[in-house]
């Protein structure tokens, strides 16, 4: 697993929170590859399966992006959820990345805040975000943007369908 490096680059004067575009697919893609190595997992996303699933006739995610304008520097990629016994409607912040470099500059948080406007315009009752049993670093993150820990309970079944 890659960890964090002890640099830490000049925040950029400006940084954009915006929906991502066609444009920003390969960038955004490599940055869904770094997040895969940090922990541990290969990533199997290409650029056209995020044009198909952000962009596609039938879009599945959402996706939002820091620029700083010569390069992206996060995402946050949104997935709707519902609650069937209590008609509500929810989105899992299912991705939170912020570049080595740039972590500890508030860019995860800009990029949280902007998650939650954006469930909110779409009528959610709730954001919902998972981080590993062992990542203390992303607990207390979520914590202090007022995520509250909930335990999760049961067993998740896949199948797969091809």
């Amino acid at each position: 697993m890659t960890e964090d490096t002890e640099i830490s680059l000049v925040r950029p004067a400006v940084v954009n929170i915006r929906v991502a575009k066609p444009r920003d697919l390969p960038e955004l893609n490599h940055m869904i590859a770094l997040l895969a190595a940090h922990h541990g997992d290969a990533a199997a996303m290409t650029p056209d399966k995020l044009q198909r699933d952000l962009f596609g006739p039938m879009p599945w995610i959402q996706a939002l992006v820091a620029d700083a304008g010569e390069e992206l520097i996060g995402y946050a990629i949104l997935v709707p959820l519902y609650r069937a016994q209590e008609g509500k409607r929810g989105m899992d912040l299912h991705h939170l990345f912020v570049r080595d470099g740039h972590r500890g500059h508030g860019i995860g948080q800009h990029l949280v805040s902007r998650a939650r406007d954006c469930a909110i315009a779409q009528g959610c009752d709730y954001l919902s975000v998972s981080a590993a049993t062992g990542n203390f670093a992303a607990h207390r993150f979520y914590e202090q943007m007022d995520f509250v820990p909930r335990p999760v309970t049961g067993m998740r079944y896949m199948q797969a369908l091809a």
